[in-house]
């Protein structure tokens, strides 16, 4: 074969992307019901949006309910230290409570009297009721 019929055979085979290009017939229109034709760009556009929207739809509530969880969480955590607060000064209190004078001065307190003594009681004093 000789250089020229090659080159043309060449050129037949591939043509170049300018002749593509300008070779490619154009693409049909789809026309929907209304005569217009559909803008798959933006079929595209609004599937992702949906889908965008979707997933957004789908951590709401899971947010929603860590937020309340979060916020009880924090009340709870007010009421163990609370409770941890109370349980210390109780347990000095007991402590207290195991001497003798502690014991003795919490009796006479609530108005008991040690066995032989004699209760005096005294009324009228400024503070009585």
């Amino acid at each position: 074969m000789s250089p020229a019929r090659q080159s043309a055979a060449h050129a037949r085979a591939r043509p170049s992307t300018q002749r593509r290009a300008q070779q490619r017939p154009p693409r049909p229109r789809v026309v929907a019901g209304g005569g217009r034709a559909i803008r798959w760009d933006r079929v595209g556009r609004v599937a992702l949006l949906v889908v965008l929207l979707g997933v957004v739809a789908l951590y709401v509530g899971p947010s929603i309910s860590f937020l309340h969880t979060y916020k009880e969480a924090q009340t709870r955590r007010g009421e163990v230290r609370a409770l941890q607060a109370e349980n210390a000064r109780l347990r000095a209190r007991k402590q207290a409570l195991k001497s003798p004078a502690t014991l003795e001065r919490e009796a006479r307190r609530l108005g008991l009297v040690k066995p032989g003594e004699r209760p005096f009681v005294v009324k009228g004093l400024p503070g009585d009721k």
